[in-house]
């Protein structure tokens, strides 16, 4: 098996990779509540002409998804199997819990599979899996663990060990911080272990909250927001149909806001420490007044602020990279975790309302106001299993690999394909212990749209459940019954066919259903009795795989 896995990744490489012998470096650059529509190249105000590029010299995928939240999605992204499948979500009956469980001995990270082909691991940046980089295989790590401190964070770990923490008054900054990192072990690579290929995994923290950003670049977008999200948001769109980064037959018009949705989690003392500019619901524009409209509008600059400076910081990993002589042959790949955040909150250090916005000492988070534009021409945020908060930006280049420069490609794709897609273009296998992972290579995508089918797209956390097969997607948020979309006429979900099409919501229910007792009694094999008497649903949390099968009885009637 494994000599016919080798036999079929090689027919696979391209004819350059054959003839010269080279494997591909792998930069995975991984953005943190990112919204779809906030990269220039998808339709964004914000400048960022170093991703813009890589779209332009190579391809940007339209219906790329991720799991809808920061832990999971990161978990996937390296191993090639949904988190719950490893324990690194929750299933609906067992303990497989939040961000904390352990994935079993089969679920290795990449680096792991890479090794034994020759290549060195690098990370840098924002971690949020179970374990430590160098126990998971990297090679040299920085990892960044402080999520709530961009200028001076108090947890981080350089090759797992504990690093003092950062004094207010340094030159420190995160995305600053992530990308020195980069560089340095990127010319340690190129002076120790040139001959060699590299795999470096970035995870940028922003433009999670909370928002903080250099001065200088929040002076930049100062004006920008004024006119309200409302105005931004059609202006987003007008470039993406011109961008061409959204099928106008699926999407006629963007989403229409829901006015009355909030965060996805409540915390009632957010508002009255952030003082009288914080609305917690995606009010229209002009109905806020001039405080709030002010509050709102700096706030979506110091957002704006965080994803300029972070792809400043991506152009000085490119340009190393391309110092070694290395950049031709080296796959680029960037994406978000997740939708855009509507979350809004206080923590850390809380929040000083006298300080200047995007400083050390504020608190602020995006909320659903601009997480609704960020996410353009999508509904709902980070969290809901809506496009909002599972669709993302994959941006893909390699000059020596892929030949297409400025196309797009529509063929759906997930974070599961990420591995899959690395191994076949180094010339690794999965681990021998390993079920078959639910990703797919995107190699064939990269020569020819379409070319890449799934059986199906699976989603579950915090309650809220998804499927999608085909163009056919339900969904359901956490406590209401599904929801039916043709996602070929209808991506921004707002035709719900559920009444009209019981039996192809159904369908869709059930094969929800056995992926979950698929994934279920994958991750009990190895639970002891004690555990497994552990895996009753938490009080006060609806049972959505009880849930699901009375949404389809009843629609069965």
């Amino acid at each position: 098996m494994l000599l016919r896995f080798l036999a079929l990744t090689t027919l696979a490489l391209t004819p350059l990779l054959a003839s010269e012998g080279k494997k591909p470096n792998l930069l995975l650059i991984m953005a943190d509540d990112l919204g779809y529509s906030d990269l220039g190249c998808y339709g964004s105000e914000i400048q960022t002409p170093h991703l813009d590029a890589v779209a332009e010299n190579g391809l940007r995928f339209t219906q790329f998804y991720n799991t809808a939240r920061c832990w999971p999605t990161r978990s996937s992204l390296l191993t090639g199997f949904y988190a719950q499948q490893i324990r690194r979500d929750k299933l609906p009956d067992i303990p497989s819990g939040g961000n904390r469980a352990r994935r079993q001995d089969w679920a290795v990270l990449a680096p792991r599979l890479l090794a034994p082909v020759g290549y060195r691991s690098y990370h840098s940046g924002k971690w949020h899996i179970d374990g430590q980089p160098i126990e998971n295989g990297f090679d040299r790590s920085y990892l960044l663990k402080d999520q709530s401190r961009f200028f001076n964070p108090q947890i981080h770990y350089l090759d797992d060990e504990k690093l003092p923490p950062v004094e207010l008054g340094t030159d420190y900054y995160g995305t600053t911080a992530v990308a020195d990192h980069s560089i340095k072990v990127l010319k340690e690579h190129a002076d120790q272990h040139g001959d060699k290929p590299f795999f470096h995994y970035i995870g940028f923290a922003a433009p999670h909250f909370p928002l903080h950003a250099l001065p200088e670049d929040i002076a930049i977008y100062e004006d920008t927001y004024d006119a309200g999200w409302e105005v931004i948001r059609q202006q987003r769109w007008a470039r993406m149909k011109e961008l061409g980064v959204v099928d106008t037959n699926a999407v006629a018009e963007p989403s229409v806001p829901e006015r009355k949705l909030g965060p996805p989690y409540h915390f009632a003392d957010a508002y009255e420490i952030l003082g009288p500019g914080e609305v917690r619901t995606p009010l229209p524009w002009e109905d806020l007044n001039r405080e709030q409209k002010e509050f709102q509008a700096t706030k979506m600059a110091i957002h704006a602020a965080m994803i300029h400076r972070m792809d400043i910081e991506i152009g000085r990993i490119f340009d190393q990279i391309k110092s070694m002589g290395e950049w031709d042959n080296t796959l680029v790949m960037f994406l978000s975790d997740n939708g855009a955040s509507a979350e809004i909150m206080v923590r850390a250090d809380g929040h000083d309302p006298e300080a200047p916005l995007g400083s050390a000492p504020t608190y602020l988070c995006l909320g659903p106001g601009w997480s609704t534009t960020c996410n353009t021409p999508f509904r709902r945020h980070k969290t809901w299993t809506h496009e909002g908060g599972t669709a993302t930006p994959f941006i893909v280049s390699w000059p020596k690999g892929i030949a297409a420069r400025g196309e797009t490609r529509n063929n759906p794709g997930h974070v599961i394909d990420v591995v899959p897609t690395m191994l076949e273009l180094a010339g690794a296998a999965p681990h021998p212990d390993a079920p078959p992972s639910p990703g797919k290579s995107l190699v064939p995508v990269f020569e020819k749209d379409g070319s890449v089918e799934h059986d199906q797209f699976w989603w579950y956390h915090d309650d809220h459940r998804a499927i999608r097969i085909g163009d056919w997607k339900a969904v359901a948020p956490q406590g209401e019954p599904w929801e039916l979309y043709d996602l070929s006429n209808d991506r921004g979900e707002m035709n719900n066919l559920a009444k009209s099409q019981p039996e192809k919501l159904q369908q869709l229910v059930k094969a929800w259903e056995a992926t979950t007792e698929e994934f279920t009694e994958l991750v009990k094999k190895d639970l002891s009795p004690e555990e497994l008497q552990k895996a009753k649903s938490k009080p006060g949390r609806p049972d959505a795989m009880k849930k699901a099968q009375e949404d389809a009885k009843r629609l069965s009637r």
